[in-house]
């Protein structure tokens, strides 16, 4: 017999006092505690999430929920759960929350579960057209051979001197803000790794001549799509037209003029020579030899943009935030930076031994996944662990789950970066591990925003701590990413690293 409308399958009483041993919130999570107690050794410091259900709420409460916050829909028991079937009107939604499962949903059986769900393509495909973030069949196959190339790890090198250039540039003006000068920390990461990201994609001039205006688009987009797809969850035709509000139209008109502006002041100088994906985006031909047309370039530079701006700079936010509650992941950082770097300004091979930089980063993406629910669209009648999985059913990977699931992490809510130094990193398979997303669909651009991170925050952190203004209550808030609400203010303190060798 089906389960009720709002409920997971499975669900019982001993799963929620066993789920509430193993992970329940405690100080520090929920709304009403504010996470600003600092913790003294590693593996001590619990900081905030949503508080956790008891059971799941009615379809109603649900849908009310998620609107606002997707993270607050989980009940306790799902955190520890192998696998959840949730009915949410019409809709039945298949969590896979075990290694095995993502394995088999989004690596064996991807061609079953490739296409993005239909509330994540709905409220894209304004701005991104068919790009590669919500295409899928041929076009995604033919455009994913173009793109990824431009974007693949070996290309980072060539774009590093851009990364650590615009990081300097953050970093001089924030010396000149004096000490103990108040900071929206979120603002300042956005801003940083859109400099980053559009210098990237555009070039130096024009990255900085149109970083903003691009910035203030996506902003203005994101700030009025939807969140919930009922057409969908009714059953009803995916075909059918949402609706696009005014301000929906306006921002996406802005964003097209914008980049159709960039593009053609690019070709007007693509002979410098310089680096840049647009660059590679005029360049590239598909396998029959034909190049891009002008409204794939620009769908194609709109992925990457949205990809690795609002990402990175909600990662780095929240690095900040833990690196602020955790007094001995601070020293154990400024250790590492004083020891490897010596004062210099890190060059691309520093990347690789910045080992404790790179588990503050790694483990942030644990506890704070950017995109903390991947949903795909069964595209057939399928199983997945014996369980049957009809057309038009959902099946996600929720990281925000896989992450926290205790059966899989010991102290799976505590900040601890130390668990990825050395051969465990994490102690984890590669599915119980998925920031980037994993399988054919994993983020092109991964390499790049993990070079990204870790730079920022090694130049950064060289020159300065940063304190959490008193008071403040940091709850994470995910709408379409997971961020650390609408401000992070905190106050810079500079610090003097250690000299560079003579």
């Amino acid at each position: 017999m089906q389960r009720p409308t709002g409920t997971i399958d499975g669900e019982s009483d001993g799963d929620k006092s066993a789920a509430a041993a193993a992970g329940c919130p405690v100080a520090g999570h929920g709304g009403a505690s504010p996470a600003t107690a600092e913790a003294a050794a590693p593996g001590t410091y619990v900081p905030p999430c949503p508080l956790r259900p008891e059971s799941t709420p009615p379809v109603w409460k649900l849908i009310g929920l998620a609107r606002r916050n997707f993270l607050s829909v989980w009940p306790s028991s799902a955190f520890a759960k192998p696998w959840l079937r949730i009915a949410v009107l019409r809709k039945q939604i298949f969590v896979c929350n075990s290694p095995d499962l993502v394995q088999e949903a989004f690596v064996r059986k991807h061609d079953t579960f490739e296409r993005k769900s239909a509330q994540m393509r709905h409220a894209l495909e304004p701005l991104l057209g068919d790009g590669l973030f919500i295409s899928d069949g041929e076009t995604w196959r033919r455009r994913r051979q173009i793109v990824g190339p431009i974007i693949h790890a070996s290309k980072v090198r060539d774009f590093f001197p851009v990364m650590a250039e615009t990081i300097a540039e953050r970093r001089a003006a924030w010396e000149a803000a004096g000490p103990d000068a108040p900071v929206d920390m979120l603002q300042e990461m956005a801003h940083l790794t859109a400099e980053i990201i559009c210098r990237t994609i555009f070039g130096r001039q024009l990255g900085r001549d149109y970083a903003a205006e691009v910035v203030e688009s996506f902003t203005d987009y994101q700030r009025h799509i939807d969140q919930i797809d009922l057409i969908s969850l009714l059953g009803l035709p995916d075909w059918l037209p949402r609706r696009r509000g005014r301000a929906i139209r306006r921002a996406v008109a802005r964003i097209d003029k914008v980049l159709d502006e960039i593009i053609t002041s690019y070709e007007a100088r693509r002979s410098d020579g310089e680096t840049s994906v647009i660059g590679g985006l005029l360049e590239a031909r598909d396998e029959d030899g034909k190049p891009l047309s002008r409204e794939a370039i620009r769908n194609e530079a709109a992925v990457i943009f949205m990809a690795g701006h609002e990402t990175t700079a909600n990662t780095l936010s929240w690095a900040w935030f833990l690196l602020s509650q955790a007094p001995w992941a601070r020293e154990a950082l400024k250790t590492e930076l004083d020891t490897v770097l010596q004062g210099r300004t890190p060059d691309f091979a520093d990347v690789a031994r910045l080992s404790y930089t790179r588990a503050v980063i790694e483990e942030t993406l644990r506890l704070y996944p950017p995109v903390p629910i991947l949903a795909r669209e069964a595209l057939a009648d399928d199983t997945i662990g014996g369980v049957a999985t009809p057309k038009g059913s959902l099946v996600m990977v929720v990281p925000w789950l896989l992450h926290r699931n205790p059966e899989l992490w010991q102290r799976a809510d505590n900040f601890e970066p130390e668990r990825f130094l050395g051969t465990t990193r994490g102690g984890q398979s590669k599915f119980g591990y998925v920031p980037f997303a994993i399988g054919p669909r994993i983020c092109a651009g991964l390499a790049f925003g993990l070079t990204e991170s870790i730079l920022s925050l090694a130049m950064l952190a060289q020159g300065f701590d940063v304190k959490l203004e008193p008071g403040t209550d940091v709850q994470p808030i995910c709408r379409l990413t997971l961020r650390p609400g609408e401000r992070l203010p905190m106050r810079l303190q500079p610090r003097i690293p250690a000299a560079p060798r003579a």
